[in-house]
């Protein structure tokens, strides 16, 4: 075990938990961090309040214009985004471990493109409702997933062919959702390019419940498999004779990742890059090679929550998508990221 790590028992219960103390302290340090982000989000907007004013509306002495403007307006977006951004974060910790490869998000391999084309479907077939379009993403994200697992399948799945078929999926999805838009009238286009950007504009509480409920079931069983993950680390057969069933763990985290990615992709449309850079900063913030995903979802939630309060309040009187916002800000790192393979490859 890494050092720092602590395992907690409860003989009562017959259940041990293994707790990292480092991780934990990042965790605790962007909560924190997270939550200091969701705070300014309430505050600052067209209608800047104080911090004070934020604290009063909760403890039912503000106004009911502070109240509403709080409570019905941007405390829907903020925990939107938070969740959306944690989704992100624990889909592309557990896929850039499984395929150990930095490069592996649920944007980059086809699982977004598959939630994007299905939602889109519902928005130009259908009427495009709130449950429509999240039924949609999530079917849609769990049948490419399945359809990458199936064309990268070859005694195993390999990192490199979960990359190269992913990119694949990704343009073709990609083709078909161009060629929906195309076919549909503009008044449906124009909603449909709204959400293709990856937006937090005009979020309700339907969709805070419908991102917080996905965590709520994902996210446990995501924790219960870091332990598969973690065996699968090590090789396919050491990862066997250590009791890992492998091709099982392998299937159900990446059908995890998947369902973690259409959640929020459903609420918040094509989000760019969160789920690729929030594990990255984490793996470099951690020594040991943890497999942190409480963290990488604090890490997701910040980023998130600071990229929407940025593209909100950052230029004048426009409010950008915030998918633009981490699209400018994530694509560097990727570049980054493939130009240090590229010399780690040629050394």
């Amino acid at each position: 075990m890494p050092r720092g790590t602590h395992v907690l028992r409860s003989h009562r219960l017959g259940v041990a938990v293994r707790v990292y103390r480092p991780a934990l302290v990042l965790g605790c340090v962007l909560g924190g961090l997270a939550f200091a982000a969701t705070v300014a989000s309430l505050a600052l907007g067209d209608f800047t309040m104080t911090v004070t004013d934020v604290l009063s509306v909760f403890t039912g002495r503000s106004s009911p214009m502070l109240a509403h403007v709080v409570v019905d307006m941007r405390l829907p977006r903020a925990l939107t985004a938070a969740g959306v951004g944690a989704a992100l974060a624990i889909s592309g910790m557990i896929l850039q471990r499984l395929a150990h490869n930095p490069l592996v998000s649920p944007d980059i391999i086809g699982i977004n493109a598959g939630a994007t084309t299905a939602a889109v479907c519902a928005i130009v077939a259908l009427t495009g409702s709130t449950r429509q379009v999240t039924g949609a993403a999530l079917a849609g994200a769990v049948g490419t997933a399945l359809l990458l697992y199936l064309l990268a399948y070859r005694r195993g799945v390999a990192g490199y062919r979960l990359v190269l078929v992913g990119i694949g999926l990704t343009a073709m999805l990609t083709s078909v959702t161009s060629y929906l838009i195309t076919r549909t009238d503009l008044n449906t286009a124009a909603r449909a390019m709204i959400w293709l950007t990856g937006s937090l504009a005009n979020r309700s509480w339907d969709h805070v419940g419908i991102i917080w409920l996905g965590l709520a079931v994902l996210a446990p069983i995501a924790l219960a498999l870091t332990r598969q993950l973690r065996l699968l680390q090590l090789g396919d057969d050491t990862a066997a004779a250590l009791g890992g069933r492998v091709q099982l763990a392998r299937a159900a985290l990446l059908f995890t990742a998947a369902a973690t990615a259409a959640g929020a992709t459903a609420v918040a449309g094509p989000v760019a890059f969160v789920a690729l850079v929030a594990p990255q900063i984490v793996r470099r913030l951690l020594r040991e090679r943890a497999v942190a995903l409480l963290p990488a979802a604090a890490c997701g939630a910040l980023l998130v929550l600071g990229a929407d309060l940025l593209a909100r309040t950052a230029f004048g009187g426009t409010e950008l998508p915030v998918g633009v916002l981490t699209g400018v800000l994530g694509a560097p790192y990727l570049l980054y990221l493939l130009t240090r393979m590229n010399r780690i490859g040629q050394a």
